[in-house]
């Protein structure tokens, strides 16, 4: 039988920043919850799309010839091969959509790459 999410419990387990935590799986995609503040690594994904719905605070998604600001409740799909960067000026909270084995870094692994991410259950 399935059991409900609840995103706040959750997001309230999950003590770091850029280290996205795993709460659902359906049809070959991972449900992920992440805290990011600051700016990450420029990469892209070549064979995954990727979507950032955000829950709280105000994220801009960098690309390399625009930005985009999305606050709660906004949602951006960034299509597969697509070089992008996040930012957080402060904290944001948020749900990510993307194939399983997506690696958080993408084409540009380092010492934030999550390469097997947490389940939180």
């Amino acid at each position: 039988m399935p059991d409900k999410v609840n995103l706040e419990d959750m997001l309230a387990r999950i003590p770091d920043c850029w280290n996205p935590r795993i709460v659902a799986e359906l049809n070959g995609q991972h449900v992920k919850l992440a805290r990011l503040q600051g700016e990450f690594v420029w990469h892209r994904h070549e064979h995954e799309d990727e979507l950032f719905l955000v829950l709280d605070g105000t994220l801009r998604m960098e690309f390399r010839d625009r930005s985009l600001v999305l606050d709660p409740g906004e949602l951006v799909v960034v299509p597969r091969g697509t070089e992008h960067r996040p930012v957080a000026e402060d904290e944001v909270r948020v749900l990510l959509f993307e194939p399983v084995g997506t690696l958080n870094t993408g084409d540009a692994e380092d010492e934030r790459t999550v390469e097997r991410p947490e389940w939180l259950t």
